[in-house]
């Protein structure tokens, strides 16, 4: 009886770890309003198409979430987890998929999350599909490819400490991504720059992702401060908490926005500048 009660309690926990990071990232209005801005500010070669699919983009950028919850193994495309490779800037992780594959192993890799492989594979695959002018791919691929854009810049994505359990704050992550947003986005003024074309689109990953890695401490700082004094997250932490990192999330969804519109852009110039149609 004591080794079915361990052995389940085993695979219980296996269970609980192998699902944990599929909850992590931005919650959907998040996804859903970088999404949105983005498509506001793409030139106007591009912007018809995307304003044509805007719909289906809000629509479908959550179908990563979908096929994680599906196939638990898919989440570590979501999320990666930077302490594992030593201190920050984390120079000792080698940003060539193959490199660091042979330095550490595909297993720790994926283990560790591939957050910014994908992106850059994503938006390989946006590149393909608007170089064979299959249209239905591009835009499946635009929205799978703004997601993981989006999910780069929320800080809990980049880091061992995913939900706040190792700084005894769990729950930090959704109070920052979710509750915030859901609470207080009529107050966002949110103003993304002009997209730009992105030279190296996997290194650039890696760069949204040490961007948002370092606000942790301060999200987590601003979290254990307007929790002070309080028995529970009430209306006060919330005003509070959203005063002290109202900031860096507000900033967060508006570089999100920039860089989605700029990995579109950059896909559409790598195609050689295909004529897009109106859907």
């Amino acid at each position: 009886m004591k080794f079915v009660f361990r052995a389940a309690v085993t695979i219980a926990l296996v269970s609980l770890l192998c699902i944990a990071p599929a909850a992590i990232g931005w919650a959907a209005n998040a996804d859903r309003l970088i999404t949105t801005k983005a498509v506001d500010i793409l030139p106007d070669e591009l912007r018809t198409y995307f304003e044509g699919n805007r719909q289906f983009l809000i629509q479908h950028v959550l179908d990563p979430v979908g096929a994680a919850q599906k196939n638990p193994t898919l989440a570590h495309n979501r999320f990666l987890r930077f302490e594992k490779y030593g201190v920050y800037p984390y120079a000792d992780l080698p940003r060539d998929y193959r490199v660091a594959a042979y330095k550490y192993s595909k297993r720790t890799l994926d283990t560790n999350g591939l957050l910014p492989w994908s992106v850059g594979l994503w938006s390989q695959k946006l590149t393909d599909a608007f170089r064979a002018h299959n249209w239905e791919d591009a835009r499946e691929a635009a929205a799978q490819l703004a997601f993981y854009v989006a999910e780069a810049h929320d800080p809990f994505a980049t880091t061992t400490n995913f939900d706040g359990h190792l700084s005894n704050q769990t729950g930090v992550d959704a109070r920052f991504g979710s509750s915030l947003i859901d609470r207080y986005s009529q107050f966002f003024y949110i103003r993304p720059n002009q997209p730009s074309y992105i030279q190296d689109p996997t290194d650039h990953a890696f760069e949204m992702c040490l961007s948002a890695h370092s606000w942790i401490e301060n999200v987590l700082l601003s979290d254990r401060r307007a929790r002070a004094n309080l028995s529970d997250y009430t209306d006060e932490y919330y005003d509070r908490f959203y005063s002290q990192a109202g900031a860096v999330l507000v900033r967060q969804i508006a570089d999100a926005s920039t860089d989605v519109a700029s990995y579109w852009l950059t896909a559409w110039v790598n195609a050689g500048k295909p004529q897009l149609p109106s859907r």
